[in-house]
């Protein structure tokens, strides 16, 4: 087998064998094949897309090119949820102590921001003393004890995937559906969990900017799990502007803990409710959306779901009175309110541009080295819909005094409203819904 004679099969449309992709894939891992001819192969797969069971091969190759994890020691039926990535995006913070409250055992290893998209682990560690590292049996433990556990990703998951994009961002060769499905989902099958649920963005501040585009790719991860016997579904958001009001580390720990009080924005708890009830019915704690949207409001009304949380904290360290104090978070020095330079109706807002302001005020990362400031970001106080006068605050940048750049962050936060003469009308923040059997807008 030859890596040549592969390139020049798939140039030409026809479908790789599973043996073919595993050649290639281990051959790249292990320094056989060149750059230039994994590049090729990858322009190839880019123009030439690549069929449902190659796109599930190239996956499971993926998935045990390094650590898998076997959560068969777990009890029941686990469930875990991945985003395609977002400006505020907190939803894990609610979803996993709220699915747990009702029963589904969640055991969650999840990433650190990069860019202008924010990491679940560099929220958690916010919490002082919250410790994101666990042995693999205490993990497990911990899981059985409480339902559930939230941990930083292994090392070494998925090697091939990482130095296969790696290659991809510098070849131009991203944007190309079945290399973003089969990255994603390598990743959450060597996590392990028995059903999958994905929050699919669509809109500016997410990479799949039109509705059809992320239906595409959720379609096409909801059939790699279903291909190899995963319980999966997707469900498609909204991101033409940031979820909740809050973009920052403490700041989102602090709008999560809210949301699970039952006081956290609409929008926020819209969705949350939506990711996890599917995953609920996907374990077979549920027999339907409906029930299981009844159980999980009753784990908010009733407190059930925020003492989850707090029991995740505890298990790992971290300190409860910030839970229980959310004031005690990590906090600004300073505070700049951004206002409107003219009255009329918030009629957008860039989700994007607002995530790298704050990344730029220290709550992101541009390279993998940035130190994080969890104290730092931005708070909303108008959203899409809303209407503001001239004089009045669009959001406050929450920040240190002397921090550099500041002028230009500030006109950055500004310029990412957009300010309209007539109210406009509001789309929805659930979008589709994509399962083994269908997709379905609402």
């Amino acid at each position: 087998m030859r890596a040549v004679d592969l390139i020049h099969k798939k140039r030409n449309g026809e479908q790789l064998t599973f043996s073919e992709i595993e050649f290639l894939i281990k051959g790249y891992c292990q320094g056989e094949i060149p750059d230039y001819q994994m590049s090729a192969w990858s322009m190839a797969v880019f123009f030439r897309g690549m069929t449902k069971k190659e796109t599930a091969d190239l996956t499971m190759v993926m998935a045990h090119s390094g650590d898998t994890v076997d959560l068969s020691a777990i009890h029941g039926l686990t469930a875990d949820k991945h985003s395609t990535g977002g400006v505020g995006d907190k939803t894990t913070l609610i979803i996993a102590p709220l699915v747990a409250a009702i029963g589904v055992p969640v055991a969650k290893m999840s990433g650190r921001g990069l860019g202008h998209t924010g990491g679940t682990i560099d929220k958690l560690e916010a919490i002082a003393g919250f410790q994101t590292e666990l042995a693999r049996d205490d993990f497990f433990a911990q899981v059985n004890d409480i339902g559930l556990a939230v941990i930083g990703q292994s090392g070494n998951l998925t090697p091939a995937d990482k130095k296969l994009y790696a290659l991809r961002d510098v070849t131009a060769t991203v944007e190309s559906i079945p290399l973003i499905a089969s990255s994603v989902m390598s990743k959450k099958i060597a996590a392990g969990a028995d059903a999958i649920v994905l929050d699919v963005k669509a809109g500016s501040g997410a990479f799949m900017k039109s509705l059809e585009d992320a239906e595409e790719l959720a379609r096409a991860m909801v059939d790699i799990g279903t291909e190899i016997g995963r319980r999966t579904a997707a469900v498609i958001s909204d991101m033409d502007q940031p979820l909740g009001f809050a973009i920052g580390n403490a700041l989102e720990v602090a709008e999560a803990i809210a949301t699970l009080k039952g006081q956290g924005p609409r929008d926020l708890e819209q969705l949350c409710l939506a990711l996890a009830a599917h995953m609920a019915v996907l374990t077979g704690r549920t027999q339907s959306i409906e029930e299981a949207e009844a159980l999980l409001r009753e784990a908010l009304r009733s407190g059930a779901a925020l003492a989850k949380f707090r029991e995740l904290v505890v298990a790992q360290g971290g300190d409860p009175t910030m839970v229980d104090e959310p004031e005690r978070l990590p906090a600004a020095s300073a505070f700049i309110e951004v206002k409107a330079g003219s009255s009329g109706w918030v009629s957008g807002i860039q989700a994007e541009q607002l995530g790298l302001a704050a990344m730029k005020l220290g709550a992101g990362r541009a390279t993998k080295d940035t130190t994080i400031d969890y104290a730092v970001g931005i708070t909303l106080r108008k959203k899409v819909g809303d209407a503001v006068s001239a004089g009045e605050t669009l959001a406050v940048l929450h920040t240190h005094q002397g921090h550099e750049g500041l002028d230009s962050i500030i006109n950055e936060t500004a310029a990412a409203f957009t300010i309209g003469l007539e109210q406009p009308l509001l789309k929805p923040l659930l979008l589709s819904i994509v399962t083994a059997d269908e997709t379905i807008r609402l």
